[in-house]
């Protein structure tokens, strides 16, 4: 098997990631949209996610992406600018090969180099074992269930909450972020 490419990801690979979140949103419960968005939708996210300085990036293997990962706002209020939260899907075809893995090693290097300090993992379906135990794999700690938050599929859907603590902070007795000014350090 040909080695997988972990690299920055560009407007070319848009209809790829269209292609690998399709089923996801059609058939599975890691996202609770109804309708797979078009590439033109796509597209428009994936300028907002590079817009607001997030790193995304793309798997490639043989030419042909196979995978992809982003972080964003967890939340948009200013408290809350040195938390991301993490997106990420591979293909069904690399299901189980390590490159979400890879991906998402990647994107946590790249938010924790930025000055990031946490990374939360808002993970569709307490039944998404597969999700909580790559995220548990990856050092991501449980922090919750919200019960019966989502409709998808003819039932009700739990979200489990998981965190990665990413850089230096409050456990390693830095004792404000990076810039905060005394203004806002209430």
């Amino acid at each position: 098997m040909a080695e997988v490419t972990i690299r920055p990801a560009t407007p070319a690979d848009i209809p790829a990631i269209t292609a690998i979140y399709k089923p996801a949103v059609e058939t599975g419960l890691a996202s609770w949209e109804y309708d797979p968005p078009d590439e033109g939708e796509m597209r428009r996210r994936f300028d907002a996610v590079l817009a607001a300085g997030f790193p995304y990036f793309v798997a490639e293997r043989d030419g042909e992406v196979i995978g992809y990962t982003y972080a964003s706002s967890y939340r948009t209020r200013p408290g809350y600018r040195w938390t991301v939260e993490n997106t990420v899907y591979v293909a069904p075809k690399a299901h189980r090969t390590g490159t979400a893995r890879r991906l998402l090693t990647a994107l946590m290097t790249a938010c924790a180099d930025a000055g990031y300090r946490q990374m939360i993992a808002v993970i569709g379906d307490s039944a998404n074992t597969a999700s909580i135990g790559f995220h548990r794999a990856l050092g991501f700690t449980f922090c919750g269930t919200i019960h019966s938050i989502g409709w998808k599929q003819g039932r009700w859907l739990d979200c489990i909450i998981m965190q990665h603590e990413l850089g230096p902070g409050d456990r390693q007795g830095v004792d404000r972020p990076p810039g905060l000014t005394d203004r806002h350090s209430s």
